[in-house]
């Protein structure tokens, strides 16, 4: 039996009654009542379909063998200092620090230890069994002279190697194995305009380097350092397995481009407890590598940036799957905080699948979405990006998806919208317990009908319009949409309605909606 369909293009009596049969008549006397509409209402299907029970006892078992299983691996006691290895005040430091890396990988591993004021360093080579070690009241300064970053090309590259053209980092490992950065004290990239001028761009950022990138390695240990403005990305770990990230403090607020954490295609990774305020996006996954995304765990952070504070894409050439997101608070920076560019965030949380990859099986509970201009954001389309000479893939698929007791505030006039293509929709999404307020927008809302499909373009919430014809949810291409309990409020008088379906089916239309 095919299911009943959410179509705002139809007239006006069969409209209703197709809402009815899924949303029921009270929501669809909310979507199809003349202006001005109600400023807070709520859609319910019930508690939700089987799958993501299973899915969130599937998930909380990942996180458990994770938390048991993933844990910092054994660093040798043994102490390298570069002071050992002629380090001398007011001279780079760069040699001196290589010296005591190499020394230290040499008689089996240990510790490299800044111990105390400024070392100012190029291109660091990290090698197995090194634990580099920012000691408290010491920094790693970046050198301000582009020529001490020496290029570092991946031996095996990938989409982020031909589209970004980034080989240059202050801190780089490859093919290790038992790797690290620990420590109290800070690393500053003095990544400024002025001493690394480029333009923001969606392609290659020539002449920023990376503050840290580190390339197919396995047990990789990131822990309680502090970071700030690197003149790209602060850190990029791309086919790494076992990563584990936690408790960094991380500002990334000072040039173009200033990612705060990019994984891309790892495998077991826990990122927890960490701070993160980025101008450009704040905790990011990637699919560049071409490899599957899987077992993430991220818990107990703070994420804030003026573009996405959590996010999926743009790359998604590899799959991104078993991903349980909890106890996290997200959007754009507060007016204490230190920001470029003073805005709320464009997506608090963002899942985007345009290059042919799968996004499945991930789940996002008790989570707190704040100064987002779009609390959330999915989108499936098909730009299709991959390396020269490569095929170009078909669209991929975006699915079951889950929201759980997401709760937000002080969250822009956008509206928060799903939108997948014609033959390709996104499939069974669940918002359940989500109770999230809105700025009243007071300029005149996109028409659901004019939106484009847009589907090569670049994936942003800001793709479309700065008023979307929601003010809280809308969604187009969509089959198997699920709302539990699901309010968006606007406190201010938003003559739009809340929930604006296009072309969208319910997981269970037997079990109708009700406001």
């Amino acid at each position: 039996m095919k299911r009943p369909t959410m179509d705002v293009d139809a007239p006006a009596n069969p409209r209703r009654r197709r809402l009815g049969m899924v949303l029921g008549a009270a929501t669809a006397a909310v979507l199809t009542a003349p202006w001005p509409r109600p400023v807070a209402a709520a859609a319910d299907c019930g508690p939700g379909p089987g799958w993501a029970d299973a899915l969130r006892r599937d998930l909380d078992a990942m996180a458990q063998d994770l938390t048991r299983s993933l844990r910092p691996w054994p660093v040798p006691s043994r102490v390298f200092r570069p002071e050992d290895y002629g380090r001398q005040p007011g001279i780079l430091a760069t040699g001196a620090i290589q010296r005591a890396v190499d020394a230290c990988a040499a008689a089996g591993g240990g510790v490299v230890r800044l111990a105390g004021g400024d070392y100012v360093s190029g291109t660091i080579d990290l090698r197995s069994g090194v634990m580099l070690e920012i000691g408290e009241g010491a920094r790693l300064l970046a050198s301000t002279d582009l020529k001490d970053y020496p290029e570092r090309r991946a031996r095996r590259p990938t989409v982020m190697d031909s589209n970004m053209g980034m080989h240059q980092s202050l801190i780089f490992a490859e093919g290790c194995e038992r790797v690290g950065i620990r420590g109290k004290g800070t690393i500053d990239g003095r990544g400024t305009h002025d001493n690394f001028p480029g333009e923001e761009t969606i392609g290659a950022t020539p002449g920023r380097p990376f503050l840290i990138r580190m390339l197919d390695c396995r047990q990789v240990v990131i822990q309680d350092v502090r970071m700030r403005d690197s003149p790209c990305w602060m850190q990029n770990y791309l086919n790494c397995e076992d990563l584990l990230v936690e408790r960094i403090h991380v500002e990334n607020q000072a040039n173009h481009n200033n990612d705060g954490l990019d994984i891309d295609g790892c495998r077991r990774v826990i990122v927890r407890d960490c701070f993160i305020s980025a101008e450009d996006d704040a905790l990011c996954f990637k699919g560049a590598g071409g490899r599957p995304m899987e077992q993430v765990l991220v818990e107990r952070c703070r994420l804030y940036s003026t573009c996405n504070a959590l996010k999926f894409g743009t790359d998604s050439q590899g799959d991104f799957r078993n991903v349980l997101v909890r106890h996290v608070e997200v959007g754009g920076p507060s007016k204490e905080m230190r920001a470029l560019k003073r805005r709320k965030a464009d997506g608090g949380i963002s899942w985007e699948s345009v290059d042919g990859n799968t996004i499945e099986r991930v789940l996002v509970h008790d989570a707190h979405i704040v100064r987002a201009e779009s609390p959330l954001f999915l989108r499936l389309g098909d730009r299709g990006r991959v390396m020269p000479g490569q095929p170009r893939p078909p669209a991929g698929r975006l699915r079951r998806l889950v929201f759980d007791r997401v709760k937000g505030d002080d969250n822009g006039v956008r509206g928060s919208f799903f939108t997948g293509l014609p033959e390709r929709p996104i499939e069974d999404v669940l918002l359940r317990d989500v109770d999230v307020a809105m700025d009243a927008a007071i300029t005149p809302a996109a028409r659901a009908d004019a939106i484009p499909e847009a589907r090569a373009d670049y994936p942003d919430p800001h793709m479309f319009s700065a008023v979307m014809p929601a003010y809280g949810l809308w969604t187009r291409d969509v089959r198997g949409l699920s709302l539990a309990r699901v309010r968006f409020r606007s406190p201010g008088g938003d003559p739009r309605p809340m929930l604006l379906p296009l072309r969208t089916t319910t997981n269970d239309p037997s079990r109708p909606c009700k406001e």
